[in-house]
């Protein structure tokens, strides 16, 4: 037998707002921190906190937070009869009794269940939406009860089952329901009755148990259906279906309401066991990676040939994403997670121009200037933010359109929780712990079983830990002690819009400082060299200095990359240098500062080379030319087969005109072997530098909501006290002694300039004390109030008005000035 919690029983409150009346200020605090929903507006009162509490949007949301067995206890309460017992809805889940009394707190804490232990009551909305009906089954599998399966049964259909369960009869429909009630309640009765069904109908009983309770009927029903028909063990439901009382099912099932009940989650690990260092090493490796490849692909897009356009749908064309995956050496979802990450952490965006292109913004170069642990935390910051899911590209949409990168439809509002969730579990293991996929995604089926929807949920936990990997979070599938930091900022104050510049000091460090402090000594010191090589080629041990790493990349290709990036040098290479405005002389200097080794004879006499060619043509605007001071050089082109198209005509011994534009015929003379550099209008040479399209500036895409954002412990404390003083204002609770507030100074009101008026009232938000200000109203009235700023922020000031008792938003251009009452008052006296 079932014994109830050995908690102390108060007296069942009448309704829901008498529950919560009955609460303490942190329980009230604790609700709406769980439900931040019902603070949209604040509630004028707990009546209408208790309403908007019992709202289908808030119960839908409040259900979707709950963990399994939560879910689980409140399902059965749907099924249970209304009140319910404590011992009742115990026997309905056995083997979750040691559970039961914290998956029923929290129930009761969100405002989902109330009642004492004696009469638990199920919110008449989350009854309504757990509870089975016809056209929705319960999770349970569970069907409706007897009295809602015999609705509008006629009487003598009800005797006539009476008589043939072996029941007498009765005089009305009501005792002939409460007659069979009792027989189905009574487990011997209920064996007896079942030992004289035939072997088919038991089975056709198993089959319908565990749900779903309805089936499919022969017009003219079998003898083994008929006999379950005749004593309500089956029920007509519709034209050739019937369905399983419930009372019936939970007899068959011995009293449970859910096959498996789960009242424990499942365990994470064991995984594979790494050692944290060789966690941290891997991860520290993986996150240098993706900063080069961040760079490469950023550097990709800052030209004009590279910058791809803008569909007119919006986002990336499928062409532009597969040359950019060939241009990285990666597959396209890899490239696509990249493109994403990079438009998260506003690096880039369309630039807005006609024949709109992606380009990195002004942001990019002034990240490029930070330390590579500060651009990393940046990184790992905007993905942890995200609500854009990259794995949804290639996809389709509910429409079958596809889904591109950059493009609309990615947005996923749950994905940031989910992602947290996944990396909370990681770090919840042992350190340098790498657990499996599947256990990760078992668990998270429990935590948050109506999250998002399983299929979802399932791929997010996959894209999260393949993308942490990538990104350097985690190490061989260990959460890295250095992403660990990052994972706190969920439990950062909403309200805080960042520290005030006379707060902050060279102590202040958040958790992006952590994490930064903690991946440097794990990086490698950039290099100042390279070991050049007699085949041609450059090889950098590792990650190199910016200025060199730049000129390098213009003067040779890269021909791998991985612990050790090999560059090759080419004549187009070479002249690519000195189309960026290089010399022979600069290019000879700069490798012979930067490297480790002489300068192989091969590499310089190429350098000498392609300069001596370089520029003897020169192309120009008219329709186009090819000028030289080389007659022979413009007859030789003149005369040669590939330059047909060109449509060369030589107008004088030292120039060609053209009839295709500079750019191609630019490009068709180097594709000759030749060397022709671009003229200006006035004769001299065009430098082309790779590096200058940029977008004009852009902020980062703001995340997708999903719900209102977290409650601060200043606002919550606000939002009970005028709950609090308008439940006493409408009647409904006596009033509370509450804390004395100093009265408003007299004299006029405070004028300070803005920006002190904005520093008080910050620091006044930060610490919880009042202040007096000054306000000019919308009919342009002064007047004057004592509030208790919590939060500042948008241009706006949400407080605690101590003389209206509510929480009031007050525009900031409106409060003509703040003082701290504490500091007027001692002033005063």
């Amino acid at each position: 037998m079932t014994t109830e919690p050995a908690a102390e029983r108060r007296a069942a409150p009448r309704t829901l707002a008498d529950e919560l009346r009955s609460r303490t200020d942190d329980a009230l605090a604790a609700l709406l921190r769980a439900r931040p929903d019902l603070l949209s507006p604040v509630p004028g009162d707990l009546s209408q906190l208790a309403t908007r509490a019992g709202a289908r949007p808030s119960v839908l949301r409040a259900l979707e937070r709950l963990d399994r067995f939560a879910l689980q206890v409140a399902e059965a309460l749907a099924v249970a009869p209304d009140p319910c017992p404590y011992g009742e809805l115990a026997a309905l889940l056995p083997g979750g009794e040691d559970e039961l009394p914290r998956a029923l707190g929290l129930l009761r804490e969100r405002a989902l269940v109330w009642g004492g232990d004696d009469r638990l009551r199920l919110v008449r909305t989350a009854r309504e939406l757990l509870a089975p009906s016809a056209s929705r089954p319960s999770p349970t599998g569970l069907g409706p009860s007897l009295a809602e399966a015999t609705a509008g049964m006629s009487p003598g259909r009800l005797q006539g089952i009476l008589t043939a369960a072996g029941l007498p009869t009765t005089h009305d429909p009501v005792s002939a329901l409460e007659s069979l009630a009792s027989l189905f309640g009574d487990r011997e009765r209920m064996d007896a009755l079942l030992g004289q069904a035939p072997e088919e109908a038991r089975a056709m009983l198993a089959k319908l148990m565990w749900g779903p309770p309805y089936g499919e009927v022969s017009e003219v029903p079998s003898p083994p259906v008929r006999w379950l028909l005749d004593r309500a063990l089956l029920l007509p439901a519709a034209p050739r279906t019937v369905v399983l009382p419930r009372e019936v099912a939970l007899h068959l099932r011995g009293g449970r309401a859910h096959r498996r009940p789960e009242p424990l989650p499942p365990p994470v690990g064991p995984g594979r066991a790494r050692t944290p260092a060789v966690a941290d090493s891997a991860g520290a490796g993986q996150a240098l990676a993706a900063l080069a490849a961040v760079e490469e692909l950023l550097e990709l897009w800052s030209t004009d040939a590279g910058a791809p356009p803008v569909l007119r749908a919006g986002g990336l064309g499928v062409r532009d994403l597969k040359r950019t995956a060939v241009a990285l050496d990666v597959s396209e979802p890899v490239a696509a997670f990249w493109i994403e990450l990079v438009y998260a952490a506003g690096l880039l965006a369309s630039d807005g121009e006609e024949g709109e292109r992606y380009a990195p913004t002004p942001a990019y170069d002034a990240w490029l200037e930070e330390p590579p642990e500060r651009r990393w935390t940046r990184l790992a910051r905007a993905w942890l933010a995200a609500t854009r899911l990259s794995g949804l590209v290639g996809g389709r949409d509910a429409r079958s359109r596809t889904l591109g990168a950059l493009g609309p439809g990615l947005d996923r509002g749950p994905a940031p929780e989910l992602r947290r969730r996944t990396l909370g579990l990681l770090a919840a293991e042992p350190a340098g712990t790498a657990p499996e996929a599947d256990a990760v995604t078992a668990r998270l089926d429990w935590e948050c079983p109506l999250r998002g929807g399983a299929e979802l949920r399932g791929r997010i936990v996959r894209w999260t830990l393949t993308e942490a990997e990538l990104l350097g979070v985690t190490g061989r599938g260990a959460l890295t002690s250095y992403a660990r930091p990052l994972l706190d900022e969920s439990a950062a104050d909403p309200d805080t819009a960042g520290p005030e510049p006379e707060a902050a000091g060279p102590d202040t460090a958040g958790p992006a400082d952590t994490a930064a402090s903690l991946l440097a000594p794990l990086l490698p010191e950039p290099l100042d060299h390279v070991l050049l090589q007699a085949d041609l080629t450059a090889v950098a041990p590792g990650p190199l200095r910016r200025h060199l790493a730049e000129t390098l990349n213009t003067l040779a290709d890269v021909e791998s990359k991985g612990g050790a990036t090999v560059y090759r040098f080419t004549p187009e290479s070479v002249r690519r240098a000195l189309d960026a405005g290089h010399s022979a002389g600069d290019l000879h200097s700069f490798l012979a500062a930067h490297s480790r080794t002489p300068v192989p004879q091969p590499l310089a006499y190429l350098i000498d080379d392609v300069a001596r060619r370089h520029g003897r043509l020169r192309v120009g605007a008219a329709g186009s030319y090819v000028r030289s001071d080389d007659d022979t050089l413009l007859a030789e082109i003149a005369a040669d087969r590939r330059a047909a198209s060109l449509g060369l005509r030589l107008l004088a011994p030292t120039v060609l005109a053209a009839q295709a534009d500079p750019a191609t015929l630019l490009e068709r003379l180097r594709a000759m072997g030749y060397a022709p550099a671009a003229e200006s209008a006035g004769g001299d040479v065009v430098v082309h530098r790779a590096d200058a399209l940029r977008t004009p500036p852009r902020t980062a895409p703001e995340p997708v909501p999903d719900g209102p954002p977290d409650p601060g412990a200043p606002l919550l404390a606000a939002a009970v006290r005028a709950i609090r003083s308008g439940d006493v204002a409408a009647g409904g609770a006596p009033p509370r002694p509450r804390r004395p507030v100093p009265a408003a100074p007299g004299g006029p009101p405070p004028r300070t300039p803005a920006a002190d008026t904005l520093t008080v009232l910050r620091a006044a938000a930060r610490r919880g004390t009042p202040v007096w200000i000054g306000h000019v109203d919308a009919d342009g009235t002064a007047g004057q109030r004592v509030v208790e700023p919590v939060r500042v922020e948008g241009g706006l000031v949400t407080a605690y008005d101590h003389t209206a008792e509510e929480v009031r938003t007050y525009p900031l251009h409106r409060i003509t000035g703040a003082a701290d009452v504490a500091d007027v008052a001692g002033t005063d006296g």
